[in-house]
């Protein structure tokens, strides 16, 4: 699969999917191991911890403070990791609207951690984004 580069491209041909369930942000000292009953669909290290993406149910099993309750939205276009603009265009958006955002870029896909209550909201800026003939 080859990535993609060009952002007109990249905004037509995406087809954001929203995941299933609640995904909250928390963190440990990073002097810690990651509990072994997690299965972070994130991890982070920055100076002052880790931070782990895990669904909220995780979370709460494992007596953890979580923060930003989110809904998962990939966007399934294979954008190119140096792909320029593509992530300022779509959060723009989402900004427009109000909506904040927590961006992913993996190896093959972005991926968008939004409020679990305006996540419907979002998909349908995101579905509106994907058929603007410009930006």
């Amino acid at each position: 699969m080859t990535s993609e580069h060009n952002l007109g491209a990249l905004l037509r041909h995406m087809r954001p999917k929203m995941l299933d369930g609640t995904f909250v942000f928390c963190t440990i000292p990073t002097s810690e191991a990651i509990p072994e009953a997690l299965k972070p669909l994130l991890t982070f290290r920055e100076q002052e911890g880790t931070t782990l993406v895990i669904p909220r149910e995780e979370a709460e099993a494992a007596g953890l403070r979580y923060a930003f309750p989110s809904r998962l939205i990939t966007l399934t276009v294979h954008s190119a990791l140096d792909a320029v603009g593509f992530l300022a265009a779509i959060t723009a958006r989402l900004a427009d609207a109000g909506i904040s955002v927590n961006a992913v870029s993996a190896f093959h896909h972005d991926h968008l951690f939004v409020p679990a209550d305006r996540a419907d909201e979002a998909m349908a800026v995101l579905r509106e984004a994907s058929k603007a003939k410009h930006l």
